[in-house]
């Protein structure tokens, strides 16, 4: 019984946690790269970013199936994405 938790747990933090790294990294990803920093223009910088979160989402999957134990799947999602979250907040 513990093992389908597990796999639920996995296969949750798959898809809301691959989803919230694939929408909080893009938008970072503009933030930095239109501010000045990456001396982008804004639109060449969500082209490359929404480019770029088609394959963060896929390893996103890819590592929560691939993580030691759900904690380590949730916590290498979370993390990373509340990090791109606060990037982007706090440039945007």
């Amino acid at each position: 019984m513990a093992a389908r938790w597990n796999v639920l747990s996995r296969c949750i933090a798959a898809v809301l946690g691959g989803y919230a790294l694939a929408t909080a990294l893009p938008a970072a990803i503009v933030a930095i790269m239109a501010s000045g920093m990456g001396g982008m223009a804004r639109s060449d910088a969500v082209l490359l970013a929404m480019s770029l979160s088609f394959v963060v989402y896929t390893g996103a999957v890819m590592w929560a199936f691939a993580a030691r134990s759900a904690r380590a799947a949730w916590l290498g999602l979370g993390l990373p994405a509340l990090w791109a979250g606060l990037v982007a907040w706090m440039l945007l």
